[in-house]
C-alpha cells in the first residue's frame, strides 16, 4: 500500500513541476525596414560604419578589418544575437542624437562590430583584441554590453527604453539589500524598545564587516538576534543601471513594483536571478567623468 501510495505521490509531483524555461522571455523583436531581418539590417548597419571606419571592402584602411568583420557576424548570426546588437546600438543612436555623451566599454571593446556601429570607439582589429574573449559559441547566455552615459542625462536615457518599448515590458533590475551588522544591529535595537542614542553608538562601535565588535557591551539578546540575521535580505534597490526588455508583459515573468524615484519600475529580482531566468539585462551606467569631459568641450 505504501509503495502504491508512493508512486501515486511521485506521479503528481512530476505533474506540478515545471521548468523555469516555460517562461523564459525573449527580446521584443527589433524593427528594421520592409524586406529586412534583424540579421540582414544588423549587416547593413554595419557595412555603413565599417566604410566609416575601416574604408570601402575593396580597399581597407586596416589590413583584415573587413574579413573579422565578416566572422563576428557570422557568430552573431549562429547564437542569435542581432537583436541583442541592434537594441544598443539604438539606445547609442538615442544618445549621439540627443548629444548626450555615452561609451560603450568591457569585453565589448574588443568587437570590430561594435566600433563599426559607433557603440565602443576602440579599434580592435588594429589593436589585435581577440573577439572571442566578448562573444563566442563556447560561452553561456546572451553578450555583456556595458554603456556609460554622462551621469546628468542618464535619466533621459531611462526614460527613452521605457517610452520605446512600453512601461510594462521593461523594468530595471533589483539589487537585494541584505543586513551588514550595523544595520541589523540597529533594526533589532529598535525592535527591542532600545533608544535612538544606544542604538546609533552601538552601531558606529561595531565594525562593518565583522559582526558586532562592540559585542561584549551590549545586552545578549540584541547580540544574539543581530547575529542571527545577518545577510537575510533587507530591502530592495535599484540595480545602478541594470534594465531588462521584455517581449511579454514583464509581471508575466517576475513580479513589478513602482520605485521610489518618479517614473521607474523596478523588478523584485537582482541580476543573478534574472540571468537564471533568462531575462536579457542592459547595463546604462551613470560615468561622471563623462559628463565633465563634456562640459570641458562645451566650454
Amino acid at each position: 500500500l505504501s509503495r502504491g501510495l508512493g508512486d501515486v505521490y511521485k506521479r503528481q509531483g512530476s505533474e506540478c513541476a515545471f521548468d523555469l524555461r516555460l517562461v523564459a522571455p525573449r527580446l521584443p523583436d527589433f524593427p528594421v525596414p520592409a524586406g529586412h531581418t534583424e540579421q540582414t539590417w544588423l549587416v547593413e548597419l554595419v557595412r555603413h560604419g565599417a566604410t566609416t571606419r575601416y574604408g570601402p571592402r575593396e580597399a581597407p584602411r586596416v589590413k583584415r578589418a573587413w574579413e573579422r568583420l565578416d566572422h563576428e557576424l557570422a557568430t552573431i548570426d549562429q547564437l542569435g544575437f542581432p537583436g541583442y546588437f541592434l537594441t544598443v546600438w539604438d539606445i547609442v543612436r538615442f544618445c549621439t542624437e540627443r548629444d548626450i555623451y555615452c561609451q560603450g566599454r568591457g569585453s565589448a571593446a574588443t568587437s570590430a562590430v561594435c566600433f563599426a556601429l559607433g557603440i565602443t570607439n576602440v579599434d580592435a582589429v588594429k589593436l589585435g583584441l581577440l573577439f572571442e574573449r566578448f562573444l563566442s559559441p563556447a560561452r553561456d547566455g546572451p553578450p555583456d554590453i556595458d554603456v556609460d552615459i554622462e551621469s546628468g542625462r542618464r535619466e533621459e536615457v531611462i526614460q527613452y527604453v521605457y517610452e520605446r518599448y512600453g512601461r510594462r515590458h521593461t523594468a530595471q533590475v533589483a539589487n537585494v539589500i541584505c543586513y551588514r551588522a550595523r544595520s541589523a544591529l540597529r533594526d533589532m535595537g529598535k525592535a527591542l524598545g532600545h533608544s535612538r542614542q544606544e542604538v546609533d553608538d552601538w552601531a558606529k562601535a561595531s565594525d562593518r564587516d565583522q559582526p558586532l565588535g562592540g559585542r561584549n557591551r551590549l545586552p545578549p539578546l540584541l547580540g544574539e538576534l543581530a547575529t542571527e540575521v545577518l545577510d537575510f535580505p533587507r530591502h530592495l534597490g535599484i540595480h545602478s543601471g541594470g534594465m531588462v526588455i521584455c517581449d511579454r508583459p514583464v509581471i508575466e515573468v517576475c513580479p513589478v513594483e513602482w520605485a521610489r524615484m518618479p517614473g521607474r519600475t523596478v523588478l523584485q529580482w537582482d541580476k543573478d536571478d534574472c540571468a537564471t531566468v533568462g531575462l536579457v539585462k542592459f547595463d546604462l551606467l551613470g560615468l561622471g567623468m563623462l559628463e565633465a569631459i563634456h562640459h570641458m568641450v562645451d566650454l
